[in-house]
């Protein structure tokens, strides 16, 4: 996973970024301290502490590169001419899919944190949906649906519901199978899509 830098990065805290990103993809991140994951990447921990800040600022970072690349994936599958459905569940599918596990953990993980205004989340709850509402929009604009912000948030949530009984679980089944019927009530709304 390549995560593209940022116009508030330096190319050092990029390549650290994801170094980290890889490592974790690799091995999680659980109950690591900032010593164990930097000796996990070749640097120090204090070279983690001078970019990131903390523990909790660096999984923020993290969750944010991964959620940016998410953003892109769906822009990319919304390029493909798929369906509506078919593109939502493509998505989902990216997700799932087991080598993304560790980051929806994190994700999760630095939510908590942030929702108890923990050192090194500041502003993770301000671009916590609002970005996903705009990829959303331009993606329905795209495909020339008219969708309300609505529809948009109901989306992400449902999407991150789901997420949180497969990160719980381990079991992908039945929360697609949930997934499917979200697609299918939403397809039978008037202002649903076909």
């Amino acid at each position: 996973m390549e995560h593209r830098s940022s116009a508030d990065s330096s190319p050092a805290k990029t390549r650290l970024l994801e170094d980290c990103i890889r490592f974790i993809a690799a091995h999680g991140l659980a109950d690591l301290s900032l010593r164990e994951l930097a000796a996990g990447i070749g640097t120090s921990h204090r070279m983690l502490i001078y970019h990131f800040q903390s523990r909790e600022g660096l999984t923020a970072a993290v969750v944010q590169a991964v959620e940016e690349d998410q953003r892109a994936a769906l822009q990319a599958l919304a390029s493909e001419g798929l369906s509506p459905r078919d593109l939502i569940l493509k998505q989902w599918e990216q997700l799932t899919d087991p080598t993304l596990r560790p980051f929806i953990c994190l994700f999760f993980e630095i939510l908590s944190l942030a929702i108890h205004r923990r050192p090194g989340t500041e502003g993770f709850l301000d671009s916590l949906t609002e970005p996903w509402i705009q990829a959303g929009r331009a993606v329905a604009n795209s495909m020339e649906l008219d969708t309300s912000r609505a529809e948009l948030l109901l989306g992400i949530a449902v999407t991150r519901g789901l997420l949180i009984e497969v990160v719980a679980t381990g079991d992908v089944g039945p929360a697609t199978a949930a997934m499917h019927r979200f697609i299918e009530q939403w397809a039978e709304e008037p202002t649903g899509f076909s």
